[in-house]
């Protein structure tokens, strides 16, 4: 009987590779059907009513949307038609545009900025589009290539839908608990105010410091900062629009669409394309427990959209230097333009986020080692990359960061100790036990292998595994699970190498479970079994186990192990069973695929858990409820702005505001709220973050606690609040320089600073010194 082959983007036709372009006979490309936009104008729809509900105006909207088209979109679309062939769908295209745009953009903007001339990064958006239209030769790439694919209509609208989820969950988890208007926004999470002291210290100074106490270097990834100044100057958004509203969403639009590109050239299907995207936005450690359970599913893409912006702009800026590689290592697309294109990314990533640089640099080194051994020649493309990659570390480490750790220890197993003290409640009043400690590592082993089993299909076609791009993915999630294990940071910071390799953990993983999958030449009804056999599992081992955290008092910590006991023991009886009915190979394929099912969307199941946990009535243990918050004291959002309106940038600001509402004893010195709302140099307000102060902490400390460093400069700083006086006053303005007294009435202070008075808003009142 004669096989019919699939239908072209059909579920039968998923798993197997996509043809490209190359592959059918040239053909006239018809203009898309107007059901190919849907997806993109149906999330046009979307964002539009979200952003609506949650405070953003009609003109800031326009405005920032006509910035990311016109001033990035565009001129970095057509530079990468120019510089970077091969077939690729519109949107991957656009995607790609988006991130040269931004990567172009700051580098730029530094150096209008430097020069004093912000506005000058203009300059970039316009002569790239005159160019491309005065020259005879660029004009084509106004227009897609006949290589160009065009994408099934269930591809884009998988990417759409799992944008959709991205935008919906930043409504539900960020837009609903940050509020833009003032006294709400002081409740927002305690890094916000930092990332906008930042962005007003990168609209109106270059070389950065930190704002909150005045002459510190900023050593720190600031780029990201850089970009959401230059937008702030070309649009006239308000920083605090475009951090707590705008900025992450075309970011995570173009992450979605480049993380499914990427899944695509690696498996060769448009199916793997999607379960990438999807894995990498529903990954993490899966947790086997109820209650409080984000010791081990937070810190995925959802998680770290908004509340770290570096991360999310590395992340996006990072994928297309892997798919660039990706082209490079395997011998195609190796033209003087690929290089430009991959030494402007990899500067971005440099001063974006530069954690990624060490990821990458154990990737080429893997790739590196297995084509020495495998074709007995120096492999230069990859030595060529290793070598901008390394030189762009060293440079980060020893002039952007000034050579500092910024807290980062060597410290093994740390991970698993603060985890571990998590899920007992313990609250850092004791080390874990040695088989304490030992058990907690078993079940991060166990948890990282039901994540990642479908890494192990590539053994079924060890061919697959010596691809230059697998092994390049191969080296980086190795680096980011190392870490891991390896090091330690106050602020769990050493995860970010992990977060970071999610990306490409999980690309490997989907390819291996392919290639497994169609090695055992499974059904699709087997295979949906399997998965839903996973999913059931997910749920139903939690609730039979029982196990909640953190423990209760009294409870012994063995219980963690139960249900991680249980999975093991159903994955053994299982696989036994199907050995015997199935045979050895679909045996192995249809338990990784049960395995999968659990690990790739274990972010999913955490939340759905933790749901259903709070509609049920069953209420965390009173230790991991929190504290409510304090008051948060009225008009400092009116007093900033009036500050900003009625200074200039070079001006310094002294405060009395150091700890955070509610933990002034002892002092929590996370207060970015003064820098944050009138872009002004403070001279002490918060001091957390700065390397001074990471550089003193130890571990068993928490850096938010450790008193600043200059206990004389505190005392002056402090003395125009407390015992204001002519001489207090002049030595502020004489010595350290200061031009205003920011003063918040909400402290207990015996008087009120002496000094011209200029504003009162609420709680706070400006003073300006003479």
């Amino acid at each position: 009987m004669a096989h019919t082959p699939p239908v072209h983007g059909s579920p039968a036709s998923a798993l197997e590779p996509a043809r490209t372009a190359q592959a059918h006979e040239p053909r006239r490309r018809r203009p898309p059907h107007l059901s190919a936009w849907l997806p993109a104008l149906s999330m046009t729809v979307l964002v539009a009513a979200v952003l609506l509900r949650y405070g953003v105006s009609v003109p800031d909207m326009a405005a920032f949307c006509a910035y990311v088209a016109v001033g990035l979109a565009l001129p970095g679309t057509l530079l990468v038609r120019a510089l970077y062939g091969g077939a690729r769908t519109r949107a991957e295209d656009i995607a790609l545009g988006v991130t040269l745009g931004y990567s172009v953009e700051v580098i730029l903007y530094i150096g209008a900025r430097a020069a004093g001339m912000p506005l000058l990064v203009l300059v970039w958006p316009i002569a790239v589009p005159v160019l491309f239209a005065g020259v005879p030769c660029l004009r084509r790439h106004w227009r897609r290539g006949p290589e160009g694919e065009r994408a099934p209509l269930w591809w884009s609208w998988s990417l759409a839908l799992l944008f959709a989820f991205l935008v919906v969950w930043s409504a539900l988890t960020f837009f609903r608990t940050h509020a833009i208007t003032w006294p709400e926004l002081g409740a927002a999470s305690i890094d916000m105010p930092f990332h906008l002291a930042l962005v007003g210290e990168l609209k109106h100074h270059v070389p950065p410091m930190v704002p909150m106490v005045a002459g510190e270097p900023l050593l720190y990834h600031w780029f990201v900062y850089a970009h959401l100044a230059a937008a702030s100057w070309i649009t006239g958004v308000e920083p605090l629009v475009l951090v707590f509203r705008l900025a992450m969403l075309p970011m995570l639009a173009a992450l979605v669409v480049l993380l499914g590109m990427t899944g695509r050239r690696v498996t060769g299907s448009w199916a793997g394309g999607a379960l990438t995207a999807a894995g990498t936005i529903f990954v993490a450690v899966p947790s086997l427990y109820l209650g409080t359970n984000g010791s081990f599913t937070w810190g995925g893409v959802p998680d770290l959209a908004w509340t770290s912006p570096t991360q999310t702009f590395g992340a996006l800026l990072f994928a297309p230097v892997v798919l660039i590689l990706m082209d490079v290592l395997a011998g195609r697309r190796q033209t003087a333009g690929t290089w430009v294109l991959l030494g402007v990314f990899l500067v971005a990533v440099m001063g974006g986020k530069a954690s990624y640089l060490p990821l990458l640099a154990a990737g080429l080194v893997a790739v590196a080692v297995v084509e020495a051994v495998r074709r007995r020649r120096a492999p230069w493309p990859a030595l060529a990359a290793l070598g901008m990659t390394t030189a762009l570390c060293l440079y980060a480490q020893f002039v952007l960061f000034g050579g500092v750790r910024q807290g980062l220890v060597v410290s093994p197993l740390f991970t698993m100790r603060t985890t571990w003290d998590e899920l007992t409640g313990r609250g850092g009043q004791a080390d874990p036990p040695v088989a304490a400690l030992t058990g907690i590592t078993l079940i991060y082993v166990l948890c990282w292998f039901v994540v990642l089993c479908g890494v192990l299909g590539l053994a079924s076609r060890p061919r697959s595994l010596g691809r230059p791009g697998v092994v390049l993915m191969l080296g980086i999630g190795a680096a980011g699970l190392g870490t891991m294990f390896l090091l330690g940071h106050p602020g769990r910071s050493q995860l970010f190498f992990l977060w970071g390799a999610y990306p490409y953990l999980v690309t490997v993983t989907v390819h291996g479970l392919l290639v497994l999958l169609r090695r055992a030449r499974l059904s699709l009804r087997s295979v949906l079994c399997s998965a839903g056999a996973g999913v059931v599992a997910a749920y139903v081992i939690p609730v039979a186990c029982g196990v909640r955290v953190p423990l209760g008092p009294g409870q012994a910590d063995t219980i963690l192990y139960r249900p991680y006991v249980a999975l093991s023991a159903v994955a053994v009886v299982v696989s036994v069973v199907l050995v015997a009915t199935r045979g050895a190979l679909r045996a192995w394929a249809l338990v990784t695929t049960m395995l999968t099912a659990i690990g790739l969307p274990a972010d999913l199941h955490a939340r759905v858990l933790s749901t259903v946990d709070r509609l049920t009535g069953h209420d965390p243990p009173a230790a991991a409820v929190p504290v409510a918050a304090p008051a948060v004291p009225p008009g400092a959002l009116t007093a900033g702005r009036w500050l900003r309106a009625h200074s200039d940038p070079g001006d310094l600001v002294a405060t009395n505001a150091h700890c955070r509402w509610g933990y002034e004893n002892p002092c929590d010195s996370r207060h970015f709220w003064v820098a944050a709302l009138s872009e002004r140099r403070v001279l002490v307000e918060g001091w957390t973050y700065t390397a001074a102060n990471l550089r003193r902490w130890r571990q068993g400390r928490s850096p938010e606690l450790i008193p600043f460093w200059n206990q004389e400069l505190l005392r002056a700083n402090d003395a125009a609040f407390t015992a204001p006086s002519e001489a207090v006053l002049q030595r502020l303005r004489d010595r350290y320089g200061v031009r205003w007294l920011f003063f918040e009435g909400s402290r207990t202070v015996q008087n009120p600073p002496t000094g011209r008075f200029a504003f009162r808003s609420g709680d706070y009142t400006v003073y300006e010194l003479k």
